[in-house]
């Protein structure tokens, strides 16, 4: 900034200085609490910038950045300042249909991350993981953008590829990937299906604006086939709208159950939910899968339901998102998504879960052999509630599960061998969906209860140098579970689509099979929830990997949406 040397002397420069001060000073009592000056105050600052910086500053731009700076203060990756450009693309993610990669992003240690790749989408397909820094899109690096810039740029008519590039922890440098977009169909629920004796399975995938209608219609196509037990997986569920999800609880709930509250400083912003529809199965016995990326709405469903004795929970803590967002029009057409309340179970337990934990958690978490992470759950000091059936139930942010079991993580060894797929980028999974297509030409008769030979697992090894994925003896011994598990799943997903590929997997599903295990030792849904509390069906299910902690810090994914 220029200084006032041909106009002023120094000394009038100092006395103006002391002058002003002496102002400043009697004026300054209750500043504070004076809004209109702060105000006038900013305005001022402004104008000065505006009229006065050495270099030109565009208006929109320095109103734009000093909106994002009071937003950024308040620490809350959930509160967000929408442009009227991106009103359009939030409201067709809410309504379920979209184009573009398929990839879930949130701002995490100062760029943008990825909380969960939606399944079957290009950019899980491309091997896209939770936990991936976005750092280049385009060709461009993401440095400094927020979600929203990030989601713009991967956005495009279905058909275009755009390149981008992660980085991966453990992994040296930036991955790159080369997605093709498409029109992202978002269901709710992929597919309905029969697991055990008359036992339906069903997986909420993400709550949107159709998700009600969609378990609706999946409850009732099970009951007329006879089922008498339900498995409502809410895994990986990152939430949604705050109605749906009450919806979908009342569906379970008698009336004048309470569904969830929300405790808030403006208008109308504590207030409590209650069931009125009645439920039309009450005699279904349920089971509801959790894990560390169930967050928001998911998190309403699975606490209601326990608070209120109505489904035993299995599975791993949540990831504990529970706020409130309000949306408020602004000028312009523009959008404030800002939180304004938390939410509260049944039992007033808070869904919320701190900062400081979450970061606690990830401390303790390792990869599984689904490629996602697993944390080993705490429980130490949480709160304890009781329900009227007299169960004790966990508070302390997220839900926690009445049954607590880990899915199977990887070794280290497995790991290290993991960090070496790793470092081809987007060529294994490629590699595994080619020799998948592959396999099925040759061997047209496959039945679903196929297992890969030792002598097919050295064919996939070539395959995989051949396609660019370099890995050495030893790192494909220490591989070969995890190689296995991914090559067999690819082929059972081109070969019989989702259903397929979950009855593949499902012998291998830790929390399903614990889930079987109760409901078939259970009459009834107290006798139910009263077995859960035996150490035979209580504690977790013992895994290979026994919650190795990496050698190197690695990301846990989450499900904040």
């Amino acid at each position: 900034m220029k200084r006032f040397s041909t106009i002023f002397a120094p000394g009038m420069v100092l006395l103006t200085a002391v002058l002003c001060g002496g102002w400043l000073l009697q004026k300054g009592v209750g500043q504070e609490k004076n809004v209109y000056f702060q105000v006038r105050l900013f305005e001022e600052v402004m104008g000065h910038v505006l009229n006065s910086f050495v270099d030109p500053v565009d208006r929109e731009e320095l109103y734009s950045s000093a909106i994002q700076g009071v937003l950024q203060e308040l620490g809350d990756p959930n509160t967000s300042f929408m442009p009227v450009s991106d009103v359009d693309d939030f409201r067709i993610r809410m309504e379920g249909e979209y184009g573009g990669v398929g990839l879930e992003v949130i701002p995490r240690d100062g760029w943008v991350t990825v909380i969960n790749p939606l399944p079957g989408t290009p950019g899980t397909r491309a091997g896209v993981r939770a936990g991936d820094q976005i750092i280049e899109v385009g060709g461009l690096s993401t440095e400094g953008w927020d979600p929203d810039d990030v989601v713009e740029a991967l956005r495009g008519r279905p058909g275009t590829a755009v390149s981008v590039k992660v980085r991966r922890p453990g992994v040296d440098g930036g991955l790159p990937f080369e997605i093709t977009r498409e029109t992202i169909q978002l269901r709710s629920v992929p597919f309905v299906t029969e697991i055990g004796d008359g036992v339906g399975y069903i997986p909420l995938e993400s709550v949107t604006e159709t998700s009600f209608a969609e378990i609706k219609r999946a409850v009732d196509s099970l009951r007329a086939a006879g089922v008498q037990e339900l498995i409502l997986d809410l895994r990986g569920n990152g939430g949604g709208p705050l109605d749906q999800g009450i919806a979908i609880t009342d569906h379970f709930l008698d009336p004048e159950q309470v569904v969830v509250g929300t405790r808030g400083r403006g208008f109308n912003q504590t207030q409590t939910y209650s069931s009125h529809q009645g439920q039309p199965y009450p005699d279904l016995r349920m089971v509801v899968l959790v894990d560390e990326r169930s967050a928001s709405a998911s998190e309403i469903i699975a606490g209601a339901l326990q608070d209120n004795d109505r489904a035993l929970v299995v599975g791993a803590p949540t990831f504990g998102k529970g706020s409130v967002q309000t949306l408020f029009p602004l000028t312009g057409g523009n959008i404030l998504k800002l939180t304004t309340a938390r939410w509260y179970t049944p039992l007033g337990r808070s869904i919320h879960k701190d900062r400081e934990d979450q970061i606690r958690a990830l401390e303790r978490s390792a990869i599984t052999l689904t490629g996602v992470f697993a944390t080993r759950p705490d429980t130490v000091g949480k709160p304890v509630f009781r329900t009227e059936g007299g169960r004790t139930v966990l508070g302390g942010g997220g839900i926690v599960p009445d049954v607590l079991v880990i899915a199977d993580t990887l070794t280290l060894a497995e790991q290290n061998a993991l960090r070496e797929l790793d470092r081809s980028g987007g060529n294994f999974p490629t590699s595994v969906f080619n020799y998948a297509v592959r396999y099925l030409q040759d061997h047209p008769g496959l039945e679903p209860g196929f297992s890969l030979s030792n002598v097919e697992l050295e064919g996939v090894h070539r395959h995989l140098s051949e396609s660019g994925v370099e890995l050495g003896d030893s790192a494909f011994r220490a591989a070969r579970r995890f190689i296995r598990f991914h090559v067999e799943r690819e082929i059972a997903l081109q070969a019989w689509g989702d259903v397929g590929e979950f009855r593949k997997m499902l012998p291998q599903d830790n929390a399903i099979q614990r889930a079987l295990q109760l409901l078939a030792a259970s009459a009834s849904t107290p006798t139910l929830l009263e077995i859960s509390a035996d150490p035979e069906y209580s504690d977790w299910v013992p895994i290979p990997g026994e919650m190795q902690t990496p050698e190197e810090p690695m990301a846990v994914t989450d499900s904040g949406s």
